[in-house]
Order: structure tokens, then C-alpha cells, then sequence
């Protein structure tokens, strides 16, 4: 899977409202009102990732947790990242 253009990848990021790009990443926050909430949402992430195989990177800060997405192997962002960022956005839907 190749790495997206910069013009590929921000019509991408125009479909995925809170998602930025970071770097080499595709970068998004979430915010939760109890820890306990953030947790079940990374767990439901996790099966999403493994279902994939293609797995985030995720910094847990109390009630806020940072998704950051990259296909290493390519270098940078990827239709797969886009993809996987749709279906974490759905979970907060």
C-alpha cells in the first residue's frame, strides 16, 4: 500500500472531522468524561485494530487519549490509515 500525496491525503482528512496530520501521522484526540470510558473505548479500538491488523498508536492521559495512525512500513499515511480513522470515528458516533 503507497504512502498518500499530501494532495491525497488532505481530501482524506477533509472526511474525518478532528483528524490532523502530524508528521508522517494522521493524529486525533478524544476526550471522555470518566477514565473508566476512555478505557472501553480503547478496548473496542483494539478489536477494530486487530480485526485489521493494522494497529494505532494510542497515549492514554487520564480522560483524554491521542489515536495517532501511520503505515510505518510505507513511511507515512496510507488508504488504511484513512480507513482505520473512519472506523474509530464511527465508535464515537
Amino acid at each position: 500500500m503507497a504512502k498518500l500525496s499530501d494532495i491525497e491525503l488532505q481530501a482524506g482528512l477533509k472526511k474525518l472531522p478532528g483528524w490532523e496530520r502530524k508528521g508522517d501521522a494522521i493524529v486525533r484526540q478524544f476526550k471522555f468524561a470518566r477514565f473508566a470510558e476512555g478505557i472501553r473505548f480503547v478496548d473496542r479500538v483494539a478489536e477494530l485494530a486487530d480485526a485489521a491488523d493494522h494497529h494505532p498508536d494510542i497515549d492514554i492521559r487520564y480522560t483524554t487519549l491521542t489515536v495517532s495512525l501511520s503505515t510505518h512500513s510505507e513511511g507515512g499515511v496510507t488508504a488504511k490509515d484513512l480507513a482505520m480513522a473512519e472506523r474509530i470515528q464511527e465508535l464515537r458516533s
